[in-house]
């Protein structure tokens, strides 16, 4: 084998290395049928919350979610407010210790909370990003 051979096989295999160590990481992940506080999570920026919504009736579930600083309680605005089934994903670019003021009704709710490579944000594409003061 050639040294130029051998450094072109280098090469690639530092390209792949780098190129796949961009994933989401899972940070928490909650879920129930009633009102709660969540326990205090930690993110970088930038950051999803996947939310889904479920329940036994069609038009009558409902779902609002507030973020709030957890070391101050400051409350960092709406996030979700929703009266359909359904599922979703909230993109954030504000780093900070926070909890979610989860209230439901007549629902199954579960939340994800994923830190995301910059990369990876890219990729999202609100839908009316207006609506939020999280987005960039």
């Amino acid at each position: 084998m050639n040294i130029s051979r051998i450094i072109k096989t280098a090469l690639l295999a530092l390209a792949l290395a780098t190129t796949s160590a961009s994933a989401s990481e899972l940070i928490r992940e909650f879920s129930g049928s009633n009102a709660t506080t969540t326990v205090a999570f930690k993110v970088d920026s930038p950051w999803i919350m996947d939310w889904r919504l479920d329940g036994d009736y069609d038009s009558l579930v409902a779902l609002d979610i507030t973020l709030v600083e957890a070391r101050t309680g400051r409350h960092v605005g709406r996030v979700l407010h929703t009266k359909n089934k359904g599922n979703g994903v909230k993109l954030f670019y504000e780093a900070g210790t926070y909890q979610l003021r989860i209230s439901s009704t007549l629902a199954r709710w579960r939340i994800r909370i994923e830190q995301l490579t910059d990369e990876e944000a890219k990729l999202y594409l609100p839908k009316r990003p207006q609506e939020s003061i999280f987005y960039k």
